[in-house]
C-alpha cells in the first residue's frame, strides 16, 4: 500500500487525508502512513482545544509544502483526529514528491 492513496486532486486543489495525534512532545509532519485507514499520520504539539490544534495543522502543512497558510484549509474533521486538508493551487505530483521524501 502506498501513501498516495491518501491524496487526490480536484478542481485545482490537492486533498490529503490525515490522522492527527495532538499533544505530542514533538512535531512530525508527516510521521508515517496508516495503510489500513489510508491516511498520512502527523503529530503536533498543540492540544485539541479552541481550534489551536487545527491552526497548528494548517501552519505545519503550509510549511511542509512551502505555501501560504491562506491556501491550506481543513475540509473535513474539524473536531476529529481524522481530517482532510485542502491545499489550493497545489499540483498532485509535487505533493507526492515532497511526501515521498519525508515518509
Amino acid at each position: 500500500m502506498s501513501f498516495e492513496e491518501a491524496l487526490r486532486e480536484k478542481n485545482g486543489a490537492v486533498f490529503i487525508d490525515l490522522e492527527v495525534t495532538p499533544g505530542s512532545k514533538v512535531i512530525l509532519v508527516p510521521s508515517g502512513y496508516n495503510e489500513w485507514r489510508k491516511r498520512i499520520e502527523i503529530k503536533i504539539t498543540q492540544a485539541p482545544q479552541k481550534g489551536k490544534a487545527n491552526e497548528q495543522i494548517i501552519e505545519e502543512i503550509a510549511k511542509l509544502f512551502n505555501v501560504s497558510n491562506s491556501l491550506v484549509s481543513i475540509e473535513n474533521g474539524m473536531t476529529s483526529s481524522k481530517k482532510t486538508v485542502k491545499i489550493e493551487g497545489a499540483v498532485l505530483s509535487e505533493i507526492k514528491k515532497r511526501l515521498g521524501e519525508k515518509i
